[in-house]
């Protein structure tokens, strides 16, 4: 099920919504970031990591999002990290009696039953302004930004040009935002950080979709065009939503109409 996606840096993605699991090798073990999505799928990315013969040697949740910050006991007690606001959003979930019911529906029905929740969550936030995970393997580069989630980070693998983009450049879904005062510019200026750092990056893997080489401009383009438009109040002219949308991604369209709404009323339009 892991498939190459640049030297040292390995994807597993989920059938259902396309998430994609990262594994960076490192020398004593792997980074582990955003594994999922069910038992099954969990269950054999720890097999394949078994078979390269490399240990979990830390975790990263990219951000608090149910499908970005599930574990499976059969990876181990590794450290798991996050930013700090990341941490903070899942503490205060984890604190209320009911979280599992909360998550729960939220779950996409298909999987309800095959999402394990004993672990989700544990993460342990890392201080304002840390530059790099703490591990021994190449350096990631935390590039923590105000867009879709609080504590949103991006992951730049410098050593093999790859960026882990979080739930942001996908190809399948348009930009999702947050219920922040000003979502709009927190996207943008989400994607001015990632922006930043596009020189560095060969490959990109986002949260969701295809894995791009070379494509990381072209996809920030895309993103700015569709927040531009949603801010302007036109109609995006974007192929997620639109007849080439990828087939059993329709429902992405009714995704954004719901957004655009919102906004709209956000903004008094």
């Amino acid at each position: 099920m892991l498939s190459q996606a640049a030297e040292g840096v390995l994807v597993h993605q989920s059938e259902l919504l396309e998430n994609n699991a990262v594994v960076v090798q490192g020398r004593e073990g792997v980074l582990l970031v955003d594994p999922g999505l069910t038992d099954d799928e969990l269950t054999c990315l720890a097999n394949d990591l078994r078979e390269l013969g490399q240990p979990v040697a830390a975790g990263f949740a990219t951000h608090p999002d149910w499908d970005h910050a599930l574990w499976h006991a059969e990876f181990g007690d590794a450290p798991r990290y996050g930013t700090a606001r990341c941490a903070a959003d899942l503490r205060d979930l984890l604190a209320k009696p009911d979280w599992k019911t909360l998550i729960a529906e939220g779950l996409p029905p298909e999987i309800a039953d095959d999402v394990p929740l004993d672990l989700f969550g544990r993460i342990t936030g890392l201080p304002a302004g840390t530059a790099y995970v703490p591990w021994d393997g190449p350096r990631a580069r935390i590039i923590e930004h105000p867009a879709h989630s609080p504590g949103h980070a991006a992951l730049l693998i410098e050593e093999r040009g790859v960026l882990v983009a979080g739930d942001m450049l996908s190809d399948v879904l348009v930009p999702m935002f947050d219920t922040a005062a000003d979502p709009i510019e927190d996207y943008l200026a989400g994607l001015r950080a990632l922006e930043a750092v596009a020189d560095d990056v060969e490959v990109l893997i986002p949260g969701h979709g295809s894995v791009g080489a070379d494509q990381i401009s072209r996809r920030i383009d895309l993103d700015r065009a569709y927040v531009h438009a949603l801010r302007d109040g036109r109609e995006p002219d974007d192929p997620r939503i639109g007849p080439s949308a990828k087939p059993g991604w329709e429902w992405v369209r009714d995704l954004h109409q719901g957004q655009a709404q919102r906004l709209a009323r956000i903004s008094g339009g």
